[in-house]
């Protein structure tokens, strides 16, 4: 009956440009387009779906982030079969990192597609990564682990998962440089304070010091991207002095 109904529901023309868009990003026709829809919704619509319940992308967010990571998970584990535990945890949080989300779903322009009551300037990067993950868990309602798997392989897969360049690759930047400052017995210090500036979004500054001298200064939209942002100069200031 609902595709019947369907046939017969003319769509606005704002539906059809959507309907075709995701049908271009997925690479096939959806059989519930509303799942679709859910999953490109955010929170400031204050939207109630059918059963009731919050209509947005949240839940099928935490839904597409564990899809995608147990496909990375297989995929790493039939591809490296000499690889350890610990290794596969490392390459897998290389391809499913927070940063690398984001760069897939601005790949894809996702942002467009966003229905909101917020203009999207005003989101952070995390957006992107957030509707990427939210469009998984629509594809895998609409139509199978089948499908989800196939777009995860075609989309982050083939085009970015070479385990030379992962093994390099560095996840934390503030990790390392504590990793660093540990074994060599260094004392170190992240001095965040708050940044009173004229942009529209809170910032926050941060001067990271080793023993007493400031080798990098930084400033976000949160404390952790300020002091990954300040890790990231003093890690490469260090490694070229140490050249």
């Amino acid at each position: 009956m609902a595709s019947i109904k369907n046939i017969f529901t003319p769509r606005t023309e704002e539906d059809g440009a959507f309907f075709y868009s995701i049908k271009k990003i997925i690479s096939y026709r959806p059989k519930n387009i509303q799942l679709f829809e859910e999953a490109f919704t955010h929170r400031s619509k204050n939207e109630i779906n059918p059963d009731g319940n919050q209509k947005n992308y949240e839940r099928m967010e935490f839904l597409g982030d564990a899809i995608i990571g147990s496909v990375i998970a297989a995929h790493l584990y039939k591809k490296v079969p000499s690889g350890n535990e610990g290794y596969l945890t490392k390459m897998r949080s290389k391809v499913v990192s927070r940063e690398h989300l984001n760069e897939l779903g601005k790949d894809l322009n996702l942002i467009k597609l966003v229905r909101t009551f917020i203009p999207t300037t005003q989101f952070g990067e995390n957006l992107h990564g957030n509707i990427f993950e939210a469009l998984v868990g629509a594809i895998y309602l609409d139509k199978g682990y089948a499908a989800a798997e196939k777009f995860i392989h075609k989309r982050v897969v083939k085009p970015y998962v070479d385990i030379q360049k992962l093994e390099g690759k560095i996840i934390s930047y503030k990790s390392l440089f504590i990793e660093w400052c540990q074994k060599n017995k260094k004392q170190f210090k992240f001095n965040v304070y708050e940044d009173t500036g004229n942009d529209t979004l809170k910032h926050f500054a941060v001067k990271l010091k080793l023993e007493e001298e400031t080798v990098s200064k930084a400033r976000a939209t949160s404390k952790k991207k300020a002091e990954e942002i300040a890790a990231k100069r003093a890690y490469y200031k260090l490694k070229n002095k140490n050249r």
